[in-house]
């Protein structure tokens, strides 16, 4: 006689808090487990959303529409590249998220690369990939307007 011993898995759910929990939590908790696994969760939403963009203008491209009128055709066309220019971005956009999955892996996440102080839950929330503090990004940018660096 053959018995089967059926194997239960522990299913383990982690429930996101929401921003204004966030906000509420003190500066001793900043970057707690709780804050990276919602900041994670976003940033990998973020993720698929981006890859499903890319997807569909791939396919959007593919389509081969053969348009008499040469306005018609212009403006096809100039959709086209906006839709290029778009997902350009988003691939960059989409280089930086990896980057920030990979600092809260590394445990970096939340903290200036230039400085080393908090970045802010505010400023996260509002850019997940941040990874300079907004005085830090605000002296970049000045640098940047000064010497076209």
């Amino acid at each position: 006689m053959i018995t089967k011993v059926k194997k239960t898995e522990e299913i383990q759910v982690h429930e996101i808090i929401s921003e204004e929990a966030l906000l509420k939590m003190s500066e001793k908790d900043y970057m707690a487990k709780v804050q990276l696994e919602f900041f994670k969760d976003r940033l990998q939403h973020l993720k698929e959303d981006l890859l499903k963009n890319a997807s569909t203008t791939s396919e959007n491209l593919r389509e081969n529409n053969l348009v008499p009128d040469p306005a018609d055709r212009a403006t096809i066309e100039e959709e086209h590249a906006l839709e290029l220019r778009t997902r350009d971005r988003e691939r960059k956009l989409l280089k930086k998220v990896e980057q920030a999955l990979g600092r809260i892996e590394s445990g970096e996440y939340g903290w200036c690369e230039e400085t080393g102080e908090a970045i802010g839950i505010s400023r996260l929330l509002a850019r997940p990939t941040a990874n300079l503090s907004l005085e830090a990004q605000e002296r970049r940018e000045l640098r940047q307007k000064l010497f076209g660096d």
